[in-house]
């Protein structure tokens, strides 16, 4: 594992690119902060994609039925290994942490004929 924080400028050049690498993974929302404590916004539904908008200065996550917004992020982070980007960590202007933990579908054996 590797966690590395992105810059700023980086942020949509590399979701952008990252997007093809995501089709078929699932995620999950944790939301973490003083106020709200440890919290599930989403589990392990069908990922559609990882976007920031520098214009609306927002991080959104696209999900099956779910599009979790991000207004005003303000650090991201990543956490890539060999297989691919295991997990993104987002930090908001109000110190909450969203944590969007990836995974891909179990492949399961061909059946033989």
């Amino acid at each position: 594992m590797s966690i590395a924080k992105l810059q700023k400028e980086a942020w949509r050049p590399y979701f952008d690119a990252m997007s093809k690498e995501l089709a078929g993974k699932t995620a999950e929302i944790a939301v973490d902060s003083l106020k709200l404590g440890h919290q599930i916004e989403a589990e392990w539904l069908p990922l559609y994609g990882l976007v920031y908008d520098p214009k609306s200065d927002i991080f959104e996550v696209v999900m099956e039925g779910l599009d979790h917004m991000i207004a005003h992020p303000q650090e991201v982070y990543v956490d890539v290994d060999a297989s691919g980007l295991n997990s993104v960590e987002v930090i908001d202007e109000d110190d909450v942490r969203q944590i969007i933990s990836l995974r891909s579908p179990l492949l399961l054996p061909q059946s033989l004929h």
